[in-house]
């Protein structure tokens, strides 16, 4: 599983208005200058995270975005999950159809093991717990 630009600017974006909840609205081209992204992509970013209900937006020319709900009510995994879809690293099998012992073990041993990990990090993150450890245009610092 690799998680495409949409995810890793989709969370950037959360993150920089997380950051700047208090400042009032933040428009792309500042968000898009400080995250180093192409303001035509995050356009499209901002669409799917507004209409997930994650970000709202004003237009006008003093309009922009602000976060739709409080940092710390945005779990990262659900803002994943709009922007890349389901995060299973491989899909569960289809009903009815057939596995060998050795592939349901492969499956539960493995991918499945796998998949609860990836779900146990992204859904226990809120956006205020990744927005609070950004220190001043460094980096951030994650521990897990």
């Amino acid at each position: 599983m690799k998680l495409s630009r949409r995810g890793r600017y989709g969370i950037r974006l959360l993150i920089d208005l997380a950051q700047r909840k208090n400042e009032g609205l933040v428009t792309l081209a500042s968000a898009a200058e400080r995250q180093h992204i192409s303001m035509r992509y995050l356009e499209q970013v901002a669409i799917i995270l507004r209409r997930a209900g994650f970000i709202r937006s004003v237009k006008g020319s003093a309009g922009g975005y602000i976060l739709a709900r409080a940092p710390e009510d945005i779990i990262i995994g659900d803002a994943l999950r709009q922007l890349e879809g389901d995060m299973l690293i491989i899909d569960p099998p289809i009903e009815g159809e057939l596995e060998t012992k050795l592939q349901r073990t492969v499956r539960r041993v493995v991918f499945d093991a796998i998949n609860e990990r990836v779900a146990r990090v992204i859904d226990r993150e809120t956006l205020a717990s990744l927005a609070g450890t950004f220190e001043n245009g460094e980096s951030y610092m994650y521990f897990i």
